[in-house]
C-alpha cells in the first residue's frame, strides 16, 4: 500500500471566508520554551527555530490566539475545516502532543517537526514511522491497525477500494514483514522491512526544512496515497 506520505500544502485557513466563520477570543498566552534550548535539543539551528515559530504562530492563532494549537486548529490547518474527523489527523496530533494534554505547545511542535529535518538520523525516522502505525501504542503493529490506517488514508484521498483488496494488501505486508510469524510486526521486524524497502522513509524528510530560512513556505503535514501496493 502507499506509505503515510507527508507533503507540503499551503494553509487553507488563509481564506477570509474560513476565518470569518470562527469566533475569536484572547485567553492567557502560553509561555514558550527558549528558542536556543530548542535548537540545542533538535536538528534545527536557532535561525530555523525562529522561522518555524512563524509557522507555529499562524496555526496557533487561527481560532484562539493563546500560543497553543488545539485539535480544531490542527484540523483547520490540514483541511480548512475545524470539524472534520480523521484517524490520520488524530494520530499525528497525538504524536505532536507528547504531554497528552490536548494541545500542542511550541516545544512539542518543534521537536516533532524536527524528525522530518534532512539532518535527522535515519533511526529516529524509522521509529517515528513505526509509531504512526502503532495506533494502540502496544509496541507492535497489528493487522487491524494496518487495515484501519489504509482505510483512513484512502478516505482522505477520496479513494475507494473493495475490502478484499485492502485485506490482500494487509496480508501481503505481513507476509513480508512478520518473519516471526506471530501475527504482529515489532520494531525489529519493522527495521528489517525498512532496510529492504528504503522508500518507506522517503516521506519522513521534508527538504524545505533545511532551507526554511531562505524560502519560508506556508505548509502543513497532510496524508497522501502512493500507487505502490508493495509497501505501506
Amino acid at each position: 500500500m502507499g506509505c503515510v506520505c507527508m507533503k507540503l500544502k499551503k494553509f487553507r485557513y488563509n481564506d477570509p471566508k474560513v476565518l470569518a466563520s470562527h469566533t475569536y477570543s484572547k485567553p492567557f498566552r502560553y509561555e514558550e520554551e527558549n528558542h536556543e534550548v530548542l535548537a540545542s535539543q533538535t536538528y534545527f539551528t536557532i535561525n530555523e527555530v525562529e522561522f518555524v515559530h512563524e509557522l507555529f504562530k499562524k496555526l496557533s492563532s487561527s481560532i484562539i490566539d493563546d500560543g497553543l494549537i488545539n485539535k480544531e486548529e490542527f484540523q483547520l490547518g490540514l483541511f480548512g475545516n475545524s470539524k472534520k474527523q480523521s484517524l490520520f489527523t488524530d494520530r499525528i496530533f497525538q504524536m505532536f502532543d507528547t504531554k497528552q494534554d490536548g494541545v500542542i505547545d511550541f516545544g512539542e511542535f518543534v521537536r516533532f517537526l524536527s524528525i522530518f529535518h534532512p539532518k535527522t538520523p535515519q533511526a529516529e525516522k524509522v521509529s517515528c514511522a513505526f509509531q504512526q502505525y502503532d495506533l494502540w501504542n502496544t509496541g507492535f503493529i497489528e493487522h487491524e491497525e494496518v487495515k484501519e490506517m489504509i482505510m483512513a488514508l484512502l478516505k482522505e484521498s477520496d479513494l475507494i477500494l473493495p475490502d478484499e483488496i485492502i485485506e490482500s494488501i494487509v496480508k501481503k505486508t505481513f507476509e513480508e514483514a512478520d518473519f516471526k510469524r506471530d501475527g504482529k510486526i515489532d520494531m525489529e521486524e519493522w527495521k528489517e522491512l525498512v532496510a529492504k524497502n528504503p522508500s518507506l522513509l522517503k516521506n519522513m524528510t521534508i527538504p524545505y526544512l533545511k532551507d526554511i530560512t531562505t524560502m519560508f513556505p506556508s505548509f502543513v503535514l497532510k496524508p497522501d496515497i502512493e500507487d505502490n501496493n508493495n509497501n505501506f
